[in-house]
This record gives structure tokens, C-alpha cells and sequence, in this order.
């Protein structure tokens, strides 16, 4: 059974960092990422990263340069690390992971709570 499941969640005051973890079990992934969706809105790219060493790296214009997004294929695990945090960037977060023997399934993780307070 695939499981997905992000920590790392919190309030921070604008101007900070938090890193948030997601570690993916049960399956092989492929592409792996962070999403977000603010109160009202769609949920949106933040960031994706392929499998493998120097897997291809895709931000969202409004977080580059602030976000970093890491992996570790051994253990199906990214963070996203996020400085420079703005209150627009407040959001439930939630990881991708993609199931590649279930045919390129998108798993989702139960989101966790960003909230960057002026």
C-alpha cells in the first residue's frame, strides 16, 4: 500500500525558514514534489524533482530563489527547504510522489499547514 505522508508544517514570522519532509512508501516513484493550495485558490506547482543524481529540478516562479528542493532516492524522502518566507506563501502543503508501476499514478500525501504571519 502506498503511503505518502509529509511533516514539518508550522507558523513562522515573514522573513523565516521552515523545511518541510515527505518520505513515500510502497511503491517505486518516479517524479516527487511540493504543492500547495492557499484558502479560495487552486492548488499549485511549488516544486518537482526526477529520480536520480542531479534529477531535473522544476520551481515555481514565485518561490525560486527562496525554495530548495532535495531528494534521496534510497529513501523515497524530499524536503523542501523555504526561506525567506512571505504571507503569501501561506498554504496547505502537500507532496507528490509518483507511482511508476501503477502507471505513473499521482499519490498524495494529507497535506501539512504553512503559515507565514507579518
Amino acid at each position: 500500500q502506498v503511503q505518502v505522508v509529509e511533516t514539518g508544517g508550522g507558523l513562522v514570522q515573514a522573513g523565516g525558514s521552515l523545511r518541510l519532509s515527505c518520505r513515500a512508501s510502497g511503491s517505486i516513484f518516479g517524479l516527487m514534489g511540493w504543492y500547495r493550495q492557499a484558502p479560495g485558490s487552486q492548488r499549485e506547482l511549488v516544486a518537482t524533482i526526477a529520480p536520480g543524481n542531479g534529477g531535473e529540478e522544476i520551481y515555481a516562479d514565485a518561490v525560486k530563489g527562496r525554495f530548495t528542493i532535495d531528494r534521496d532516492d534510497g529513501e523515497n524522502t524530499i524536503d523542501l527547504q523555504m526561506n525567506a518566507l512571505k504571507t503569501e506563501d501561506t498554504a496547505v502543503y502537500y507532496c507528490l510522489a509518483r507511482s511508476v508501476p501503477e502507471g505513473n499514478v499521482d499519490k498524495w500525501g494529507q497535506g501539512t499547514q504553512v503559515t507565514v504571519s507579518s
